[in-house]
């Protein structure tokens, strides 16, 4: 399952650019401009790769690769058409992800729903459940004020994997720690094999599609 979910979401990067003419179609000024303004969210945390393109002449792409928004635009395009299309381009992938994403009221309704079917004796239920930028865990609770934050790289996600993180989270509410009474009650949730795989399948397949170090060294300079 984890090899499955690895290959799928590599085909979907692979279907825009290969990796070789990635490598290939890198400028100097990968970013540049854009990096220096910091005017677009996301930018400063690599969230964003602008990418100048040799072979592309006059459209622009923008794609989810590796948890990352890549926006690919004509090698020639000025400085002044890349500030102003970027945003632009950045923009349709965050309203298309919006679109069918969960907002956190429904998040917070969910968590309610997992915990009366699964987990009737934790009574505790979440002050606020809030999306949040994290790419080293797929969630974390805060049981001091009951707040649970989920990871944007689940917008998206199918429904089994989003749940099995929600009830991970919320039943930290209760039991901090991963005992054998929270081991026992995450047993509870029925897909927790195939949810644990998707995950674990995307962290790898997100590894595998980090960014290149050649392009690294160009963000960084």
């Amino acid at each position: 399952m984890v090899e499955f979910c690895q290959k799928l979401l590599l085909g979907r990067y692979r279907q825009r650019v290969s990796f070789d003419s990635f490598l290939d179609d890198l400028a100097p000024d990968v970013g540049g401009d854009l990096d220096r303004d910091a005017t677009l969210p996301g930018i400063n945390e690599g969230e964003i790769v602008v990418i100048r393109s040799s072979r592309r002449k006059k459209n622009i792409s923008a794609y989810r690769a590796g948890g990352r928004i890549v926006v690919s635009i004509p090698a020639r395009m000025s400085k002044a058409d890349e500030r102003a299309m970027v945003p632009e381009m950045v923009a349709k992938i965050r309203a298309q992800e919006a679109a069918i994403t969960m907002s956190e009221s429904a998040l917070s309704a969910r968590i309610d729903e997992l915990l009366l079917e699964l987990a009737p004796e934790i009574s505790i239920r979440p002050a606020v459940v809030t999306w949040r930028a994290m790419r080293e865990r797929w969630g974390s609770c805060t049981s001091v004020d009951r707040t649970i934050r989920i990871s944007d790289r689940l917008k998206g996600a199918p429904s089994h994997a989003l749940d099995f993180v929600l009830f991970h989270e919320a039943i930290h509410l209760e039991i901090s720690d991963h005992g054998e009474g929270f081991r026992e009650i995450l047993t509870r949730f029925p897909k927790a094999e195939i949810a644990s795989a998707y995950l674990d399948g995307y962290e790898a397949a997100e590894t595998a599609l980090a960014m290149p170090e050649e392009l690294k060294k160009l963000l960084s300079k």
